[in-house]
Order: structure tokens, then C-alpha cells, then sequence
């Protein structure tokens, strides 16, 4: 009874807060909405903190534009709350050249959530702007919160890592609902879902049977979860024939992968690890197939070491091909000085010839090149892999032929967590290969969000994912999303698997975000007729 009675007094508690306690109140609110993702998955906090929001946004005051000013405050200090732990590991990429970055860390660990925060402010705002005081506030929240996920995920070149539609990823059988209305439709779903109970301590008269936002909500989720279960029962593992895959983790420092003096031995450590036997029965590649190293594995230009080209050619047996990660310079006349360059993915023949290349189209900010580099590099300024000049886009994406095994689209480190147009028209290919390199930032919470990420692509895709990491968390998953073999953070090894069957295109990778779209505007249309009413 007193615990009841405490709950009830939260409401108008949050309502009614100002000033430097309602900041406080959304800060927690953000920070503890974050153990929602990956590694900890705890998304049942998420029915404690986005009840918050709504309080907050309940309490929003203003003269002008029904509060919608107070309502960005509070949704800026919810996602600087959320945002901080759930992205605080990007310092660690600012001390692997502590001495030239470690001035910046800072910035980042503070300055990019505290720009990301802003979408979640606009959210909120937009929200209160067509706020109504019964339950359907619970889509109007859900449906702006959704469309300022998405422009998070566009703005700027976009980053919608930890969309709010990963909390609904854990277990795998929710996650199945990704099939059929992709990240964005999660994302709807979630904030709609875990938003719910704060009608149930609305003032009497207000709402008409509150429990039944809430029941709807824990309807929708069973839904979701039943759905899941047959999907994932009716779907067992099915393996391409005559494929096999060994994926090699080296677990590089970055010192050495940026190092040309390191050369040897980063090459004899990937030979080495490449022929490691994984039986008592199996001796160098055996019956691979296709050997998979990471992103940008080596710390010179691939294409103009004849030498290192020739170990590549002496290690493959015949029918054997490599699918490696490597810098690639540009065309220039010889002897010019190279100052750019692509992050590329090689698809290597047993001879040791290039069969097919891809460079990668969606470059990192200040990783790979920097906004405004005229002004920025005057300033003494680089991005963090120091190639003066940065990095250049590759022209599109588009799938790789690889003999032995399906076609491919290859996906360069986090291309993999925008799911937008991911599969060029016309070029469904039968896996998705996503080499990486989360070394940067250490055994920490990032590398296990960025493989939650990419298994979500595959399971709105129907497509098998295979991931190669420098340093983990390299994986084969299957179109379901079931991880079917996996190398942990921060050990060396390699991974034997087989080629998952790719299924039918999924309801989403043929109707793509459109019904998510139809969901987020009438809600907000119920919500705006509702505060009309």
C-alpha cells in the first residue's frame, strides 16, 4: 500500500518539478534508459523511464506554443542522460594516439550526446505541440519521438546507433516483428509500448479505463513475442552448400595497424592464425572456402606490396578466395604523392589476383574525414586514422561476385547500422559480409551495440550476416538472427562455420518503411484530433 501510494505520488511529483530538479529527474530518466541495449538488454526499465518522459512532457509550461520550449528542455536532458553511458566507449578511440587526441576526449564523450540530445528534444517538442491529455499522448509521443529517431539517423550523414528500437531486439523472438516493419516501425513500437503505464496514474476523469493503454501495450508485446517464436520454429538454420567460412580475429593494436614498420608481423600473425588448425583432424585451410579477414587489416597499401600479394597467393589452396579488408589509394600518375584514400574490401583469388573491389560509401566523421576540412585542417586539425586529406566515398554499394559462394554486399565497419536502402535495387545478394574494426574502442559496451545493430539487418532482410572483426565480436548469423558461431572482445583466434540459406525477401525488404511511416502519422493524427476534441 505505501509503495502504491508512492508511485502515485511520482506523477504529479514529475509534473510539477522545475529548474534543476526536473533536469535532474530527466537526466536519470535517459541515463537509466540505456540499459536497455546491448550488452545488458534490460529493456524492462524502459516501462519506469519513458513514463518519465510523459510526465515531463505533462509538466511542460509556456506561453508560447503550448510549452513545446519546456518540453525540448526536457527531452535535450533525457537524451544528453541517455546518450552519455550509451556512448561514453567513442573516448576510448581519442587515447589510442593519446598524446596528439587525448585533448578531444572530452568533446566527444560530452559534445556528441549533447548534439544527438537535441533530437530527442525535438521530439518532445514536436510532441507537446500536439499534445492531448488522455491516453493517445502515448502516441503522440511515439510517433514524434519516432520521426526525430529517424532524422537522427539522416542528419548530418546520420548515426542512429541505440535507436529506441533496440530495445526490443533481446529476445530474438521480438525482434522477428524487425521482418516485417524494420528499425523504425521497432521504434514506433517501443516508445508506444513501454510508454503506456504512465496513463494509469492519471488524474480520475481524465482517461477513460486507464489500464487498458497499458493492456494493449502487454498485448502488442505477446503479440510480437508469439509471432516471433513460430517464426523462429519454423525457420531452422538451413546451410549453403559446399561453403565454408573461416573468419580470422588477429586482436591487432592499433599501433601496429597503422604502422608500416609493422608490417611482417602483422603479416605472419594473419598467415599464421589463417592456417591455425581447428581440430585434431584439420591441418592449415583444409576445406575453407572462403577466408574472411577484418577491416582495413593491414597497415600499408595491399595492392602495391607484391610480396605481401604473394603470401596471400601461397597461403589460399585452390578454390579458395579471401575477403579482406585493406586501404586502397587512388589512380595517379607514378610517382605522385598519395595524400587520399578508399576503405575498401578486396574479394582475392587463389592466384593472389584481385577478383572485385568495393570502397566505402558512407565515411565516419572525424574518423575517416572531416567536415569543413579546409578550415579544420589550417587548424592543426585530423581525423583519428590520420590520413591527411581523409578518407574518399566510394561511388554507390553494390554486391560482389564471390566463385564458390552466394554474391555478396559488403558492408565497411557501421554501414551496418543504417538500414535505410541498405540493398541496392535490383542486387539482392545471398549474404551480407560486415568487416570491421572495433578495436578503437576497447573492451567495452560498443562492440557488443554494433553487432546487436548489424544482426537486426539481417533480420529485416532475410539474410544471412557474417562479421569480421579486428577485434571482436566476429559472428555468423543467420537471416533470423540467430548467432551460429562467435569469436568473443579481445581474443585472437579463428572462427570456422558454414554459409547460412538466405530466405524469401522479408515483408520489409519489399515494402521498406512504409507501413512504419502509416503508423507514426496516424497516430499523430489520433493525438492531434484528440487534443482538439
Amino acid at each position: 500500500m505505501t509503495a502504491a501510494r508512492g508511485l502515485r505520488a511520482a506523477a504529479p511529483f514529475i509534473v510539477l518539478s522545475w529548474g534543476w530538479r526536473r533536469a535532474a529527474i530527466a537526466v536519470a530518466a535517459g541515463a537509466v534508459s540505456s540499459l536497455a541495449m546491448a550488452p545488458f538488454n534490460a529493456w524492462p526499465v524502459l516501462f519506469v523511464t519513458f513514463p518519465v518522459a510523459v510526465w515531463l512532457i505533462d509538466g511542460a509550461a509556456g506561453t508560447r506554443a503550448n510549452g513545446a520550449g519546456s518540453a525540448a528542455i526536457a527531452g535535450w536532458w533525457f537524451g544528453f542522460g541517455y546518450f552519455v553511458p550509451g556512448l561514453y566507449w567513442i573516448g576510448n578511440a581519442f587515447l589510442v594516439d593519446a598524446d596528439i587526441f587525448g585533448w578531444l576526449l572530452p568533446f566527444a564523450v560530452l559534445g556528441l550526446p549533447a548534439y544527438l540530445a537535441l533530437f530527442p528534444a525535438l521530439g518532445f517538442a514536436l510532441a507537446r505541440l500536439i499534445w492531448p491529455r488522455d491516453a493517445s499522448r502515448v502516441l503522440a509521443l511515439a510517433a514524434t519521438l519516432t520521426a526525430a529517431e529517424w532524422l537522427r539517423g539522416h542528419a548530418l550523414t546520420g548515426f542512429p546507433w541505440n535507436a529506441f528500437g533496440y530495445a526490443l531486439t533481446e529476445p530474438l523472438a521480438l525482434a522477428q516483428a524487425a521482418s516485417l516493419v524494420g528499425l523504425w516501425g521497432m521504434t514506433f513500437i517501443a516508445v508506444a509500448v513501454f510508454a503506456s503505464p504512465a496513463v494509469l496514474l492519471d488524474a480520475p476523469g481524465t482517461t477513460r479505463r486507464p489500464w487498458l493503454a497499458p493492456v494493449l501495450a502487454l498485448a502488442v508485446l505477446a503479440a510480437m513475442g508469439g509471432f516471433g517464436l513460430v517464426r523462429l520454429a519454423t525457420t531452422p538454420t538451413q546451410n549453403v552448400e559446399a561453403v565454408k567460412l573461416r573468419i580470422m580475429q588477429p586482436d591487432v593494436t592499433q599501433d601496429q595497424r597503422f604502422n608500416y614498420a609493422a608490417k611482417q608481423p602483422v603479416m605472419q600473425k594473419y598467415l599464421k592464425l589463417s592456417e591455425r588448425a581447428t581440430s585434431p583432424q584439420s591441418t592449415g585451410l583444409g576445406d575453407v572456402t572462403v577466408l574472411i579477414w577484418p577491416e582495413s587489416a593491414f597497415p600499408f597499401f595491399l595492392s602495391r606490396e607484391a610480396d605481401a600479394m604473394a603470401m596471400i597467393a601461397e597461403l589460399l589452396p585452390r578454390g579458395t578466395v579471401l575477403i579482406t579488408g585493406a586501404v586502397r589509394p587512388p589512380e595517379t600518375p607514378p610517382g605522385a604523392r598519395i595524400t587520399r584514400a578508399y576503405n575498401s574490401i578486396y574479394v582475392i583469388g587463389d592466384d593472389g589476383s584481385f577478383l572485385s573491389v568495393y570502397d566505402k560509401t558512407h565515411l565516419v566523421p572525424f574518423g575517416e574525414y572531416l567536415p569543413l576540412r579546409g578550415v579544420l585542417e589550417k587548424l592543426g586539425l585530423e581525423q583519428l586514422t590520420r590520413v591527411r586529406g581523409g578518407f574518399i566515398a566510394g561511388a554507390r554499394r553494390r554486391a560482389l561476385a564471390v566463385p564458390g559462394a552466394p554474391k555478396m554486399l559488403p558492408l565497411v565497419c557501421y554501414e551496418a547500422i543504417f538500414p535505410d536502402g541498405l540493398i541496392p535495387e535490383g542486387e539482392r545478394p545471398g549474404w551480407l559480409v560486415n568487416l570491421t574494426n572495433d578495436g578503437w574502442f576497447g573492451v567495452s559496451t560498443g562492440p557488443h551495440q554494433h553487432l546487436q545493430q548489424a544482426r537486426l539487418r539481417a533480420i529485416e532482410q532475410g539474410l544471412p550476416l557474417v562479421r569480421a572483426a579486428n577485434t571482436g565480436i566476429s559472428a555468423v548469423i543467420d537471416p533470423v538472427g540467430r548467432i551460429t558461431a562467435q569469436l568473443g572482445l579481445g581474443v585472437e583466434g579463428v572462427l570456422d562455420a558454414r554459409l547460412p540459406q538466405a530466405l524469401a525477401p522479408t515483408l520489409y525488404a519489399r515494402l521498406g518503411d512504409g507501413p512504419a511511416w502509416l503508423a507514426v502519422l496516424a497516430a499523430a493524427l489520433i493525438a492531434f484530433r484528440r487534443r482538439k476534441s
